[in-house]
């Protein structure tokens, strides 16, 4: 098909306006998804892997049912049951993938954590969510030091040789024995993520069986255009919730393969092109700190016309590094808007003319809106909060509440609606603009300025990779707009950069806009999802 053309999508408005969710009392992503795959295309490629080491693995749809039912068996044996609590942590190995779909297959709530926790991150989600067992595998064992043995976990995994109270894991090729478990309720509890957070201690986000293993239909069928005939790739490790949105959920709701290469160390922007191009993928997700490494390679020296589509997801994503990309391969960056309590809410679907720097329109199934303080809906061109409807009817994608946080569950309703937290501006055409954080918002001399939009002027420059901006306080001006700038290679800070920038900015936006202060940094403070930190540079503490 043309590398341009909707697989999926002939006709947005009349996509989203057809959209209707299918509520099944029971649903089971394993048995309901997985298995049927198993049944028409046993010999189908469901997970293509690969490693730095130059291993290879693959695994049809037959072979990962047998190794799901397996898990679920080796988990259950060792008295797991339904509604357990299952912390895993672990690389992009293929067993993550088979315990995971055994977690689901016998209705154990897995909650996923990424290799980088250190060991009070992991006693702090093993303590708060009251996990009974914890999945991991030999390289993040160090991860645990001083944590295995303590709590109420009582049954501690690990993929390859560990010490006890460690039992091993080993996958079987063949799953013997009967294969049924009792069918989980749609709105029985599937999984926990605990949210990034850019203040504060993570809250628990509980997910049921319809919310994500239902939900995420939408996200693989409309926004990643995905079909049987696919190659996937998308870039994040198992702890972030963009891997059940491309690495799960999303690409096997459209029967297409998953492939997988297990990163180790720091990215790598041509090692990231070398396996796209010796994958052949199809389609392809990373989110903005990956896109804007990428743009910086000499893309012409790549065999990348396999691709036809491609997205992004996580912040947003600067015009000109969809420039740059649409002019080296042809193909637009189409962006994507979603939280870990949802799935892709607002996307620059391939159905729709591309607006480079949009968040694009709502996802077919979701009414998506910009509300004021009061919760009504305000007009075009008008900064508001973004939010999603959920009376009288509650879309399915939407995630089931906070746990343990009556005070987060009541902050997030605004009479019908779910408040995001997140700032926008809806255009005459009914496509999104992000503006930012709704606590990232620059008050300065009576204006509202979004970081992001300082930050893409910033990063229009050549002397600058990245840039992070927030508002400082100011006696006289409320805030101040500081912005912390990585230099790309082959550029040093200096007074006169400084003003150059100063001088780039009040050019390329409008001048109130321009940063008063500019501090050159080596590094931007991230979550462990990517997303800049910018409470913390906000911090009175940071010099």
């Amino acid at each position: 098909m043309p590398r341009s053309a909707s697989r999926n999508m002939a006709d947005y408005a009349a996509t989203h306006r057809d959209f209707r969710w299918e509520r099944p009392e029971f649903f089971n992503f394993a048995t309901d998804v997985m298995d049927r795959h198993a049944r028409e295309r046993p010999d189908a490629v469901a997970l293509q892997w690969s490693d730095d080491a130059g291993h290879s693995r693959r695994f049809a749809f037959a072979q990962l049912r047998a190794h799901s039912l397996h898990a679920a068996r080796f988990l259950t044996d060792l008295g797991l049951g339904r509604g357990d609590r299952v912390f895993v942590m672990m690389p992009r190995v293929p067993e993550w993938w088979f315990l995971v779909l055994g977690c689901i297959r016998a209705g154990i709530v897995f909650m996923p954590g990424t290799p980088m926790l250190t060991a009070k991150d992991i006693r702090y989600r093993l303590e708060v969510s009251g996990a009974v067992a914890v999945l991991s595998e030999t390289s993040c064992l160090e991860r645990f030091e001083g944590v295995v043995g303590t709590g109420g976990v009582k049954a501690w995994v690990a993929v390859g040789d560990a010490p006890a109270p460690w039992q091993r894991y080993v996958p079987a090729e063949a799953a013997s024995g009967a294969d049924a478990f009792a069918p989980t309720r749609a709105e029985e509890p599937l999984l926990i993520y605990f949210t990034s957070g850019t203040t504060g201690m993570p809250k628990m986000v509980l997910h049921t069986h319809a919310s994500y293993g239902m939900g995420h239909a939408v996200t693989g069928r409309y926004w990643l255009d995905l079909g049987p005939e696919d190659r996937h790739l998308t870039l994040s490790d198992t702890g972030w919730a963009k891997c059940a949105w491309g690495k799960l959920f999303g690409p096997w709701s459209q029967g297409a393969c998953n492939v997988v290469h297990d990163f180790r160390g720091r990215f790598d922007a041509a090692a990231l092109l070398k396996v796209m191009e010796r994958e052949r993928l199809t389609t392809f997700c990373a989110p903005p700190t990956a896109w804007r490494a990428l743009v910086l390679q000499d893309l012409k020296a790549y065999a990348l016309s396999s691709l036809r589509h491609v997205v992004s997801a996580g912040e947003p994503l600067n015009p000109e590094v969809i420039q740059t990309w649409h002019e080296a391969t042809g193909l637009h960056i189409r962006e994507g808007y979603g939280q870990t309590e949802t799935v892709v809410l607002v996307g620059m679907f391939p159905a729709l003319p591309p607006r480079p720097g949009s968040m694009g329109k709502p996802t077919p199934g979701f009414t998506v809106s910009v509300i004021d303080e009061q919760g009504r809906e305000v007009s075009d061109g008008q900064e508001g909060d973004i939010a999603v409807r959920v009376s009288p009817e509650r879309p399915v994608g939407l995630f089931h509440g906070y746990l343990q946080d009556d005070a987060a569950n009541r902050a997030c309703r605004r009479g019908d609606w779910y408040v995001t937290g997140d700032r926008a501006v809806r255009d005459a055409e009914g496509y999104f603009w992000f503006v930012g954080r709704a606590d990232d918002v620059i008050k300065t001399s009576g204006y509202r300025v979004g970081p992001f939009e300082v930050e893409s002027a910033l990063l229009e420059h050549p002397a600058v990779a990245e840039s992070a901006v927030v508002g400082v306080p100011d006696e006289k001006l409320g805030q101040r707009i500081k912005a912390y700038v990585l230099l790309a290679p082959g550029h040093v800070g200096s007074p006169q950069l400084v003003q150059a920038l100063q001088e780039h900015v009040k050019k390329t936006t409008a001048p109130y806009k321009y940063p008063r202060d500019i501090e050159f940094v080596t590094e931007l403070p991230k979550t462990v999802s990517g997303k800049i930190r910018r409470a913390e540079l906000r911090s009175p503490s940071r010099k």
